[in-house]
């Protein structure tokens, strides 16, 4: 995708956005670029073209959608801590904050927010990780605090988060009814690491066969990740024209 600045001539904090989704992403460019101070430089729909633009537009944040339909984010946000450790990177997600923001936030990510509550929580979020602070629920903090002041954090762990980084990945993509060389297509792997991958998740979940991990996986998926649609971009946009009214 292009380079996008909504304002050449305006000034402020410059902003990517990356999001698979093109109602969703002009809503949230719409949204963000509402605040006088922030100016987007850039968008893009998948990993490749997120890390072109970061090297040519050199923002200053980038708002990254978790689940892109191609690439590795949590790989992305920990090549960019590495290769760019200036950036802030602010994930803006569908899928539940108890499951994924400790991960984000672990490979390098400064904030997470749900998709469903970016409107005022996103401006305060954005403000927050450009000063340099952490952004999360009070919710996920409370839970990182149990959890580290637990005797035996181990115990009271669902199998779900004992599964690692690309395990939870495949698991989720197995809900999605993605088949084993789909997924193995999709990150770059062969089908024989999915398969391992597969296997470590039957005995994490102490699942018996695949019928029982897909039943399992889909399930999980219904419960647990929002479906997609256009309701975000509709809320941030109406969000963004809303604040605009305000100024006048």
């Amino acid at each position: 995708m292009k380079n996008k600045a909504t304002n050449p001539a305006r000034r402020g904090a410059r902003i990517l956005v990356v999001d698979d989704h093109p109602l969703l992403r002009d809503g949230l460019i719409k949204l963000v670029c509402s605040e006088k101070e922030i100016v987007c430089c850039g968008e893009a729909d998948n990993v490749a073209d997120a890390k072109r633009l970061v090297d040519e537009t050199k923002p200053d944040l980038m708002l990254l959608d978790l689940r892109l339909k191609s690439g590795d984010t949590l790989d992305l946000i920990k090549s960019m801590k590495v290769e760019q450790p200036e950036l802030k990177i602010l994930v803006i997600s569908q899928q539940d904050e108890m499951v994924f923001a400790e991960r984000a936030l672990r490979a390098g990510a400064s904030g997470y927010v749900m998709k469903e509550n970016a409107t005022e929580e996103i401006f305060a979020a954005v403000r927050k990780v450009l000063a340099g602070e952490l952004y999360f629920s009070q919710q996920v903090g409370a839970a990182a605090v149990r959890r580290s002041l637990a005797a035996k954090p181990d115990a009271s762990r669902t199998g779900i988060e004992r599964l690692s980084d690309r395990e939870l990945q495949v698991f989720q993509l197995i809900g999605a009814s993605f088949s084993t060389r789909e997924i193995a297509e999709q990150f770059h792997l062969s089908v024989k690491t999915i398969e391992t991958h597969r296997e470590n998740i039957k005995q994490k979940l102490q699942l018996r066969d695949a019928a029982e991990l897909s039943r399992y996986a889909k399930n999980w998926a219904a419960d647990n990740l929002l479906p997609s649609g256009d309701s975000a971009a509709e809320t941030s946009s109406s969000a963004a024209k809303r604040r605009s009214a305000k100024r006048i």
